[in-house]
């Protein structure tokens, strides 16, 4: 498989080059707008628009902005995307909801095989206790991230929210509220110090018990093995909008010895 690297100047896209070395896949191109590549035996470009090279995937871990480009490139080649960036806009992501129509498109704001079954997880515990508890997120990040709540917190609030009434509410700041909580909510809260790579706990509480699921990132390298799995799941596939939760669907459906 041959992979282009949208970021590869950055931490995750030099993560994804070692995941794909590791799997004996090759890079086609290397694309990063700021770093300098340090790489001359793999082509490398500022823009993902000027790439030349042919690639069966192109994996972007860079910034919500890279969108309108990444959607060009797939049109001008007919290769398949992954997106690993966070924050998007609302017409970012319908950029890329109409670029599926045509393309293969895997979305993600996650690439940790762990953290999407923490949400599966959630789900059941909130199906099995009946809906029937209180439901608190707490995410933990380095210093150093920019957004918050994280994409996996609303990730993971979003996949619970589903079997939720309508009109279930995110809550990320009570400073300014003085009432009962509502039944309604997902509160969410942000830690950002040191250099912690990701922690999300969910708590689902209610009378007299609470439940505690929690992930640990140890490793950045869990995300960029979880982006190459996503790659060689979206090459055999058809135009279409792709997720983790898909992909772990249908691996949980095919015998480990297949």
């Amino acid at each position: 498989m041959k992979i282009i690297v949208n970021g590869a100047c950055g931490r995750m896209g030099k993560e994804v080059i070692a995941a794909a070395n590791r799997k004996g896949f090759e890079i086609a191109a290397a694309v990063d707008k700021f770093g300098q590549f340090d790489n001359s035996d793999i082509p490398f470009y500022t823009s993902v628009e000027d790439v030349k090279e042919k690639a069966d995937v192109v994996i972007d871990f860079t910034h919500h902005t890279a969108v309108p480009e990444i959607c060009n490139f797939v049109r001008k080649t007919g290769t398949p995307c992954i997106v690993a960036a966070t924050g998007h806009t609302e017409s970012e992501m319908a950029m890329l909801k109409s670029l599926s129509a045509e393309y293969p498109v895997f979305f993600s704001r996650n690439m940790s095989l762990g953290v999407n079954l923490l949400i599966d997880l959630c789900r059941s515990a909130y199906i099995a206790l009946g809906g029937d508890c209180d439901i608190e997120i707490i995410e933990k990040h380095h210093r150093n991230k920019l957004d918050a709540p994280s994409g996996t917190a609303l990730m993971i609030a979003e996949g619970i929210a589903e079997l939720m009434p309508e009109n279930t509410e995110f809550v990320t700041d009570r400073s300014s509220r003085r009432m009962v909580r509502p039944e309604n909510e997902i509160g969410i809260s942000a830690v950002r110090c040191g250099g912690i790579f990701g922690e999300h706990e969910v708590l689902l509480s209610r009378n007299g018990e609470t439940i505690s699921l929690k992930h640990t990132a140890e490793s950045r390298a869990l995300f960029a093995d979880g982006a190459i799995k996503a790659a060689e799941y979206i090459v055999t596939k058809p135009a279409g909008f792709y997720s983790m939760k898909q992909l772990l669907a249908e691996s949980a459906a095919t015998p480990a010895n297949k």
